[in-house]
C-alpha cells in the first residue's frame, strides 16, 4: 500500500515539476526585462534540479543525484554572475 502512495506522490511531483518548467520557460522567452529573465532562469534551474531527484528516487540509480548536484552548482555561479553582470555591467573586475 505504501509504495502505490509514493509512486502517485512521486509521479505527480514529477507532473508538477514538468508545469513548472514549462511556465518557467515561458517567462525566460516572454520576460519583458532582464531581471524577469534572470529569475525565471533560476528557477528553471531549481525545477530541473528537483525534477533529476524526483528521478533518482523513482528509478534509485545515483547518477540523476549527481547530476541534480551539478545543476545546482552551476545554477548558483550563473546566477551570481548574471546578478553582478545586471548590477555593474561587467562580470571579472
Amino acid at each position: 500500500m505504501s509504495t502505490i502512495i509514493l509512486t502517485v506522490a512521486i509521479l505527480f511531483a514529477e507532473l508538477l515539476l514538468g508545469a513548472a518548467l514549462c511556465v518557467a520557460c515561458w517567462r525566460l522567452l516572454k520576460g519583458p526585462r532582464a531581471q524577469d529573465r534572470v529569475l525565471a532562469l533560476d528557477s528553471l534551474y531549481l525545477t530541473a534540479m528537483l525534477l533529476f531527484l524526483t528521478f533518482g528516487i523513482s528509478s534509485g540509480q545515483t547518477l540523476y543525484f549527481e547530476a541534480a548536484l551539478v545543476i545546482g552548482l552551476l545554477s548558483f555561479v550563473s546566477t551570481a554572475a548574471l546578478a553582478k553582470f545586471l548590477m555593474r555591467g561587467e562580470v571579472i573586475e
